[in-house]
């Protein structure tokens, strides 16, 4: 098993990774949480790695921070969440924020993130909540990015697609967070932006 990646960041998507250890590229699935905070290509990243392995798949999900690798592996423990919803749990939510809500027993909040129902979200919270760590306080850290303006909207509606967002939502989300003072701060910001306005 493959516990944890240090290496040059080689290519960087909002949900997909590769970073070269010696030679060697290694493919990990990454939450938004995790993107934000990384470098630019070609900048040394080190990763906590959660290793899936079933009889047809290995893959690798790649992970900041402690507190996303716990938060990661206890939603992968519930009945009827996998790695790909719980990556969605955590690119749809940041993760003091979904602590925060699971112990809350916020649901409402927790529907807004994409691919997870009324359901999925009372077991998230039942489940969990008596499960997360009581010391848990990490940051999540933000990185400015350098995206022209000209490809800002279509960059960042590409993103929310990606993510499972209808398109007349991530539409408008985009719009309002093209618009707002992040616009200014690139990607990453505009990204973020545009999920509070989702959030809403």
């Amino acid at each position: 098993m493959i516990g944890s990646l240090q290496g040059r960041l080689s290519e960087k998507q909002p949900s997909r990774l590769v970073v070269d250890v010696q030679g060697v590229g290694y493919e990990l699935q990454v939450p938004l949480s995790t993107f934000y905070g990384l470098g630019e290509i070609g900048s040394d990243v080190s990763l906590r790695v959660h290793t899936h392995v079933r009889e047809d798949a290995f893959s690798l999900f790649g992970f900041a921070t402690r507190l996303e690798l716990d938060v990661f592996e206890r939603l992968i423990a519930i009945s009827g969440v996998g790695p790909r919803l719980a990556l969605a749990v955590l690119s749809g939510i940041e993760p003091p924020e979904l602590v925060r809500a699971v112990r809350a027993g916020d649901v409402v909040r927790l529907t807004k993130i994409p691919g997870v129902g009324k359901k999925t979200a009372e077991r998230i919270v039942l489940e969990l909540k008596d499960r997360l760590p009581a010391g848990l306080d990490i940051d999540v850290d933000s990185d400015e990015g350098g995206v022209t303006d000209g490809d800002l909207r279509d960059d960042v509606l590409s993103a929310l697609l990606n993510l499972g967002y209808h398109r007349p939502f991530a539409e408008r989300a985009v719009d309002a967070a093209v618009g707002s003072a992040a616009a200014t701060d690139g990607f990453e910001s505009v990204l973020r932006q545009a999920l509070r306005e989702l959030a809403k």
